[in-house]
């Protein structure tokens, strides 16, 4: 049996919402190893650990395990699980822009599903029990009614990436259906933006990003020309995509927070909860908060409705207060001042 004061076990940890988590992980005391195979994370002159991590040792003064591992390798991840004893594993690893996935969906299926499997196999193995996985509001589809409280019935997805997160919630619920041992919390994000309040850490997308916030950090900082703005005919009040944005500190506590939920209550089968603010903000308001944060004005052009986005989406998050004793405490103008601050300081992300 994996011992309860074993390591956690943080897949995707290099990614955007893995470093932040990685560094509230550390913070609470808890031990990590992550893996990543850093097909989004930038390593530089650096041929051990992404910059990312290297800057959240700086931050909390403490060293983290890092091994190079893909998901989509059953080997790889069990010479992992064979070297040390997990707890818990947190499992961010995943392709996540949902435009790619309508152009790429074999990839999505293969890394999402295929490579959560994989993952699956091996904790089995070696009885590690206890998952925290990160889902998304794309698993409700398009909302019949709003907000979103997890009983909602899921599924009717409009893009690949959104399919593959709802598969593998379907894996997870007959996994713990199957054997009792099992404890899975589903963490289903909204919309996380903003950055590190040092700095130091923030998103740093590959090549055009393809969420809103740091494409309007790119324009801002002149690194792009104009923000697309994908639709102005939606039934919204100003016809733009309405989305409940959630700081990135926000969410790294509520993995924190699931985490001490998950030891301290020993919950046993499969519990989908949502982490959001519960307030949607639309395109022209974020536009608007990001121009108060930096003072510089963000050009933009309406341009037409991409596939597979839905009018609005925002959550209901009462259980995660009342199970986990988290609600996000940060607003839109903290997350764009956070996001200027990180994109100010490193005008071309970690290879600034």
């Amino acid at each position: 049996m994996a011992s309860e004061s074993g390591d956690v076990l943080v897949t995707g940890g290099a990614g955007y919402i893995g470093s932040h988590t990685v560094l509230e992980l550390i913070q609470a005391d808890f031990r990590v190893v992550v893996i990543d195979n850093c097909s989004n994370a930038y390593k530089g002159n650096n041929d051990t650990k992404p910059e990312c991590l290297l800057r959240v040792e700086k931050l909390t003064n403490k060293k983290i395990t890092f091994i190079g591992c893909d998901i989509t390798n059953v080997n790889e991840l069990r010479d992992v699980f064979k070297k040390y004893t997990f707890y818990c594993v947190i499992h961010f690893a995943a392709l996540k822009a949902v435009g790619e996935s309508c152009a790429k969906p074999l990839e999505y299926y293969k890394t999402n599903v295929t490579g959560t499997l994989n993952l699956l196999e091996v904790m089995t193995e070696y009885n590690v029990k206890h998952l925290i996985y990160s889902s998304s509001a794309t698993v409700y589809g398009t909302p019949e009614k709003l907000p979103l409280v997890e009983d909602m019935i899921t599924g009717n997805c409009t893009n690949p990436y959104g399919k593959t997160k709802y598969m593998v919630e379907e894996i997870l619920k007959d996994l713990c259906s199957s054997d009792k041992a099992w404890s899975v919390i589903s963490l289903r994000y909204f919309n996380p933006v903003g950055a590190h309040p040092s700095g130091q850490i923030g998103e740093n997308p590959n090549g055009i990003p393809n969420n809103l916030m740091p494409y309007i950090a790119q324009v801002s900082v002149g690194k792009r020309e104009m923000l697309y703005v994908y639709g102005n005919d939606y039934d919204t009040p100003d016809g733009t995509g309405v989305r409940d944005y959630i700081h990135i500190m926000d969410l790294a506590l509520g993995h924190v927070k699931a985490m001490i939920y998950q030891k301290s209550r020993n919950p046993t089968g499969f519990k989908a909860i949502n982490l959001g603010t519960g307030k949607g903000y639309s395109v022209l308001e974020v536009i608007r908060a990001f121009e108060k944060a930096s003072g510089r004005k963000i050009p933009y052009k309406i341009v037409e409705r991409r596939p597979g986005d839905i009018s609005a989406s925002y959550a209901d998050a009462s259980i995660a207060k009342k199970e986990l004793n988290w609600q996000a405490s940060r607003n839109i103008d903290d997350m764009c001042i956070d996001t200027w601050k990180w994109q100010q300081s490193n005008p071309n992300g970690y290879e600034s």
